[in-house]
Parts: structure tokens; sequence; C-alpha cells
């Protein structure tokens, strides 16, 4: 879940926004060009494409410019609060978390609709992650598992994005793929072709099942071919 927004009074700097804000690019950083020897899935490219798409570059970017605005009336709200302009710093923290909705507005515009384009063409047991933010990653897989378990599937491919890293790369991811798997006690391993593919056995067994911290490690590898994480 995200933070939530300081509360007024402040007793503390407000927290700065959730990590899918403006620390992370306005959208996703360029992948690496695979290695000439290494597998590559013709489909990955055009949903490669989608992240410089002017429309989804637009959303994220005013998503961080509301998010930039969010923290610098918390912080000038913080400031008003110490030295004693109780009304002043009421009336910044309420801007603050009008910035904020408008944040988290913008960005759920631009994860629907990247999600939405780059699945299009997705596979039965398959979602494309591309250009999502690590929490907003982990809620579409957490939702497409419980969808597969419904169905019966007995493994789903996630296709993950470089997007996801941004500063921290495995500080976010670890934790993120480790409560996905606790919850839904999945068994999980890397696509023998394609390491940015995360293969999750649903049925609980897999020869070649790997942990989060490896699973981490390896998605936050810039010389593996055709990665994507």
């Amino acid at each position: 879940m995200q933070q939530p927004a300081p509360v007024y009074p402040p007793s503390q700097p407000p927290a700065q926004q959730p990590y899918e804000h403006h620390h992370q690019t306005a959208h996703p950083q360029q992948h690496p060009s695979p290695h000439p020897h290494s597998p590559q899935s013709p489909r990955l490219d055009p949903n490669q494409d989608n992240q410089h798409n002017p429309h989804y570059i637009d959303l994220r970017k005013r998503a961080n410019e509301e998010g930039d605005a969010m923290a610098k009336c918390f912080q000038e709200s913080h400031e008003a609060y110490a030295r004693g302009d109780g009304a002043g710093a009421k009336e910044l923290s309420n801007e603050g978390k009008e910035h904020k909705q408008k944040m988290e507005q913008l960005n759920k515009q631009a994860s629907d609709w990247i999600y939405v384009e780059n699945n299009k063409d997705s596979k039965p047991g398959e979602i494309d992650l591309h250009g999502l933010y690590v929490k907003e990653a982990i809620e579409r897989s957490d939702s497409a598992i419980e969808d597969a378990k419904r169905r019966g599937d007995t493994e789903m491919h996630l296709i993950v994005g470089k997007g996801l890293h941004s500063s921290g790369g495995v500080a976010k991811i670890k934790p993120a793929i480790e409560a996905l798997m606790q919850k839904h006690q999945l068994v999980a391993e890397l696509d023998s072709n394609n390491a940015g593919v995360l293969i999750v056995q649903l049925g609980g067994h897999s020869d070649r099942a790997v942990g989060p911290d490896e699973i981490a490690r390896r998605l936050n590898r810039d010389d593996e071919g055709c990665i994507v994480m």
C-alpha cells in the first residue's frame, strides 16, 4: 500500500512519496541490447516501444511533477508548523494531499494504459509488466496469479521490465517478490532462455526453483541476454 499523506500537524519531517514517485525515472530506463547468442522473443520489442509512447511518457512526467509539488508542500507545511504558523501548515498540508491524489491518478492512468497495450498479444498464462513500477507490477502479478489459480493453471510467465528497478534495485524487488511468493506459497524459476521472464509454478513444485534473493540478484544484472527487468 502507498504511504498515507502526512497528517496535520506534522510531528516530523514529511515522508517522501512512495517509491514509484519522482525518484524513479519519468519513464522506464533504456534496455541493453541482447547479446547475439541470446534467444530473443519477437514479442518483447513492440512492448518495450510502448514505454516510449508520448502519451505514456506525458502521464509519468505529469505524475512526477505532482509528486514534486506534493513533497514541496509537505516540507513547507512542516517548516510552517515548526515556526508556529499552524494555519499555514494546515493549508500547505491539504495542498500537498491534493497533489498526492493527482500524482496517484496520473500514475494509475499510465499503469493501466501500458498494461493493456503490452498484453493485447499476451499468451494464456502470461503477463507483460514492462513499464510498471514495482508496486504496480506486484499488484498486477497478484491479481493475475489469483485468476490463474481459479482457472486451474499450473504455471504463469511474468515478463518484467527495467523500469521496476530505478534506484535501489534489489532492495525494492526482493521484498516485493518474497511477499508475493509467501502469500501464494509459490515456487518460481527464471526462464533458461530469457532471464527477464519469471516462471511461477502454481502447483508449488519445480526442479529448478530459486528463492527471492537469487531471483532479485539475477533480475538486477545488466549483462544477461534479454533481461528486461
